[in-house]
């Protein structure tokens, strides 16, 4: 069906604003008042906390508060389980926790009283890899976590563990029993960071009535709000998170991170306190990508048909669980293991654990780019032992209309097949051949829309202007014009009348704000029941205005008419819908869907590398992605997506990395932490299969957590085309590249 606004490439509603300068993020706030918060940080990996004393920090000249553990309440916070005291209570367990804070007139002087901050450690033993940290004897990281709230299950022979997860369907024993040849291998991928431009900022002000107001780079002000009430044991009617525009996320800013310390320096000094993080202290502190081992274990018959997929996944937690939103607490890359082929047979295991490293959350499709980046390789790796063409053994197994997923999900309109095989065509795959020491990879993925309750509320001006209110609050990828388009086209007017406004957790009952590739079929639906609501409404009065039925009246370029009338203009109608209300008409609604649509959706990557055997360099010539993606709302919006996923994914894949020497991370400027800049950018091309087949308003379907996950497995097996090296762990840099081709390391290796 051709649309009037949706499927446009309609400019982002916020783009004037971002390129202006005058788009207002947390750290260019000046509230009244405000004193500048500072943290103290732990220096070593894991002690007992011997003696804090903040005597001298407190007597320094425009100090107004310096506290440690001892001077607050014995709270412990978290997204879901609350492991992790706001600041360090008697032992510290990874570089960087928070110990002590100051609040002072300015920054700088905020900075001479953590130096007078005087801190005694009693360093102990510490462990830093996930495989090491479960094995008996190892260090402890908690000794007592069971008494943490909201802490899962776990099994109590096990050290350091803070979640796991089993997911299986069909008999494992009968699949491998069944299997011709079986191959196991075992995979690492690297601790990360997000690589947000804006580092994290939080501003709170408590009133005189004790009411408290908090500005945070929080992309789900609405579970800040409810984390703070509950961890703090604040009234949740007095609390109030405003609603900011945010810099970067790709999962990093859901979690409470430092606004906790930041309400205990204003409580204690009486004044507002504003904290803005140096990048240091966000590459040292901030929440990070966990890093994976990845054991796979695959049953296939000769012909290349798998029989089972067994896989242990390993989960560096880092020190807390706190910054972990999922319920379960952990990491659900292992619900996606092998999910877009046939397997009768399969089992995920999936520990999270407690290291001394700094504390993991989610970070751009949580656990799905360390699994996929196993799988895809290790499906190379069977192909070529068994000499079979990689493409044919992938098309053997993919998944076919009516087929149940692996874990046996149903799922309508699959087309898995015809992903893959555009992604070929478009890349050449046939056509042409890579030269010397060129090779390509392929790689696949799938994921559905997740879906959730959401508020939102339009405006009727008498003007026949519109404007959307929304809990959304913006983290960069278009949802303010998207859900512009949508509104805009329900009402047949164009998008110029339709705007978009955020506010506070005040104005709207619930949102659960972005993440998750969930906005538009949770906020986004919201805001298309409203449209759809008022539209109902307006169409009432053009009925009494026109002399017709309601049935009767439709929406005709802007106008809305009824058979033997010229009909009359939006405009028209508005203004006499808002007279007869006697001023603007607000709109409130709350969306909930009753259940998830059967449908998700699917991208296949082809990458093109040149290698030099010389050096180890990995230079990615071409990314070409092919994406089931039911109708594009927006195209602009769409193709920013794609192109910044593949770009997120490369930089995993080839050079993102946090290392760690004796616990302490020595990346520590962005200048060490390396990420893609335009130089490093290949060719990228896009293909779309576009069909009316999506959950979201206007069928579409999400895409920001699909473009990066298949990147890593696409580029590693283009790596081992062109040179004939496997790389079984990330990064894939230069060095370990070269080092393999010296050591001519064979492609049936694997740890």
């Amino acid at each position: 069906m051709a649309y009037r606004t949706v499927g446009k490439s309609v400019p982002h509603i916020e783009g004037v604003g971002k390129v202006t300068g005058t788009t207002q993020y947390v750290a260019d706030l000046a509230v009244p008042g405000a004193l500048w918060g500072k943290v103290l940080r732990s220096p070593v990996p894991h002690a007992r906390v011997v003696k804090v004393d903040t005597s001298k920090a407190r007597e320094l000249a425009g100090v107004h508060a310096a506290i440690s553990a001892a001077d607050l309440p014995p709270v412990y916070v978290g997204s879901r389980m609350k492991d992790m005291p706001v600041l360090a209570r008697e032992r510290v367990r990874f570089v960087g926790e928070p110990v002590a804070a100051v609040a002072a007139e300015s920054n700088e002087i905020a900075e001479q009283a953590l130096n007078l901050i005087e801190v005694e450690y009693e360093e102990i033993p510490a462990v830093f890899d996930p495989v090491e940290a479960i094995r008996a004897g190892a260090p402890l990281v908690h000794e007592e976590r069971s008494r943490y709230k909201n802490a899962p299950p776990v099994p109590e022979d096990v050290p350091n563990l803070q979640s796991v997860s089993v997911r299986k369907n069909g008999n494992i024993e009968e699949g491998f029993q069944r299997a011709r040849r079986i191959f196991e291998h075992t995979f690492r991928t690297q601790l990360t960071h997000h690589g947000y431009l804006e580092p994290h900022a939080c501003v709170v002000r408590i009133g005189e009535d004790g009411r408290v107001e908090v500005w945070a780079t929080n992309k789900a002000p609405y579970a800040l709000r409810d984390n703070l009430s509950e961890d703090l044991a604040i009234a949740k009617e007095k609390i109030k998170v405003h609603i900011m525009s945010v810099g970067g996320d790709f999962g990093g800013k859901a979690s409470l991170i430092d606004v906790p310390i930041c309400y205990f320096l204003a409580e204690r000094s009486g004044r507002p306190v504003k904290m803005a993080l140096e990048y240091s202290e966000e590459l040292m502190a901030g929440a990070h990508r966990h890093p994976a081992v990845i054991t796979l274990r695959t049953g296939v018959e000769e012909d290349g048909t798998l029989c089972a997929v067994e896989a242990k996944i390993i989960y560096s937690g880092g020190a807390y669980a706190a910054f972990k939103i999922n319920p379960e607490v952990t990491v659900l890359g292992g619900r996606r293991l092998a999910s877009y082929y046939r397997v009768p047979a399969i089992k995920a295991e999936t520990y999270c654990v407690y290291t001394n490293q700094v504390p993991c959350t989610q970070t751009r499709t949580p656990g799905s780019p360390q699994v996929v980046f196993a799988m895809e390789s290790q499906m190379d790796i069977i192909a070529r032992e068994l000499g079979l063409d990689r493409v044919a053994i992938r098309m053997r197994n993919l998944l076919k209309p009516g087929d149940a997923s692996p874990m046996g999900e149903k799922w309508q309109h699959i087309c898995v097949r015809e992903t893959l095989k555009k992604a070929l065509q478009a890349s050449g795959w046939k056509r042409s051949k890579p030269g010397k020491n060129c090779g390509r990879g392929l790689a696949l993925y799938e994921r559905g829309t997740p879906s959730g309750r959401a508020s939102a509320a339009i405006t009727v001006e008498e003007d026949g202007g519109i404007t959307i209110l929304t809990g959304v609050p913006d983290v960069g990828p278009g949802f303010y014009t998207v859900i512009q388009q949508i509104v805009s086209e329900t009402l047949g007017i164009g998008p110029e009348k339709v705007g978009v406004r955020f506010e506070d957790t005040d104005s709207l009952p619930y949102d659960p704000g972005t993440g998750g590739s969930k906005s538009t079929n949770t906020s986004g639906h919201a805001a298309y029941k409203a449209a759809r609501e008022v539209r109902e409404m307006l169409v009432g009065v053009a009925a009494r205005t026109l002399g017709c039925k309601a049935e009767e009246v439709r929406q005709v370029n802007g106008r809305l008419t009824a058979p033997r009338s010229k009909g009359v203009s939006f405009d028209q109608i508005a203004r006499t819908a808002v007279r007869e209300n006697g001023g603007p008409i607000f709109h409130l609604t709350m969306y909930e869907p009753k259940e998830e649509p059967p449908v998700t959706s699917f991208a296949a990557q082809v990458a093109e590398v040149k290698v030099n055997p010389e050096t180890g360099e990995v230079k990615v010539k071409r990314i070409t992605t092919a994406h089931d993606s039911g109708v594009v709302l927006n195209t602009n919006t769409f193709q920013g997506q794609v192109d910044g996923g593949v770009i997120n994914g490369m930089g995993f894949t080839l050079m993102e990395e946090t290392p760690m020497v004796d616990g302490r991370i020595t990346t520590l400027s962005m200048g060490d932490f390396k990420i893609p800049c335009i130089k490093d950018i290949p060719k990228l091309t896009t293909v779309l299969l576009q069909s009316p087949t999506g959950p979201v308003p206007y069928q579409g379907k999400s895409i920001a957590e699909m473009p990066n996950v298949p990147v890593a497995a696409a580029i590693a097996n283009a790596v081992a085309d062109a040179v004939g090296v496997r790389l079984f762990e990330l990064p894939l840099t230069a060095e370990k590249v070269y080092w393999s081709l010296r050591k001519k390391r064979p492609l049936k290796g694997g740890g």
